[in-house]
């Protein structure tokens, strides 16, 4: 994926990658969003990017996985939302290794205001552990 987006414009996976960069204005020292009546040529370029890298994305999926991530605003949440629905512990890895990686995920995730209850988090590190976790 990160070769096919950076030859559609090499912009594109900076902005999967780093998240969009929404349109601000100061005053006086204050950052507030700016008004899109103000937006000026680069503004619209950047939120046409982080569309275009939300359609690429949403076109390289499935039906199943497109219910979860349509209601993503940027592209670089729908990874994120993608690595959670494919995450799964592996074979060799330790308890810890495989904890730390998913709470670098959902660490991710509530950093771009997607969270997740504790009991949905809790059924999904359960159902993920491999079959030789099943006895214990």
């Amino acid at each position: 994926m990160t070769i096919f987006l950076q030859s559609l414009d090499y912009q594109l996976w900076h902005i999967v990658v780093n998240g969009p960069r929404m349109p601000t204005r100061t005053i006086e020292g204050v950052v507030s969003p700016k008004p899109e009546n103000e937006y000026n040529d680069n503004d619209f370029r950047m939120l046409q990017l982080n569309s275009k890298a939300k359609h690429v994305l949403f076109c390289a999926v499935g039906p199943n996985e497109f219910n979860r991530i349509s209601s993503c605003d940027s592209a670089k949440e729908i990874m994120f939302v993608h690595e959670y629905e494919l995450f799964f512990m592996h074979e060799n890895e330790s308890i810890s290794d495989m904890f730390t990686h998913f709470t670098t995920i959902i660490n991710s995730l509530k950093n771009l205001g997607k969270s997740y209850s504790n009991q949905e988090l809790v059924r999904k590190i359960l159902r993920y552990l491999p079959k030789s976790w099943t006895p214990k």
